[in-house]
């Protein structure tokens, strides 16, 4: 019989490169929420978790503009928006949501969906 070496799952090789590849993907979010910010005068987000794909950071600028973040994890996600250093909400309230500024396409589309009209792409 061969000689077998139990190892400890949170000493592992495997664990390092886990974590490393984990702040990789903060420090990338972070980067983009950190543009976000720079190029809306400032931004807030919201993190949202939407399941098996992980979560949502909602961000919103200090101009209206919005868009939005896929990330695998919660965790991650809070990490990345507290990294870039933005205002972070527990839920996307009235407020929050007032901030929103939407246009033409926006509302093309929302109404093209709802009222049978012409679909946007």
């Amino acid at each position: 019989m061969a000689d077998t070496k139990q190892v400890d799952e949170g000493t592992g090789a495997g664990t390092g490169r886990a974590a490393a590849r984990e702040e990789r993907r903060v420090a990338r979010l972070a980067k983009r929420i950190g543009s976000f910010a720079r190029a809306h005068g400032g931004a807030e987000g919201q993190v949202a978790y939407i399941g098996q794909r992980g979560a949502r950071i909602v961000l919103v600028g200090e101009d209206g503009g919005w868009g939005d973040l896929v990330a695998p994890s919660y965790a991650l996600a809070r990490q990345a928006a507290e990294k870039a250093g933005i205002t972070v909400h527990d839920a996307f309230d009235g407020a929050l949501a007032a901030k929103v500024r939407t246009g033409p396409y926006e509302w093309s589309r929302m109404a093209g969906i709802q009222l049978g009209g012409a679909r946007n792409g």
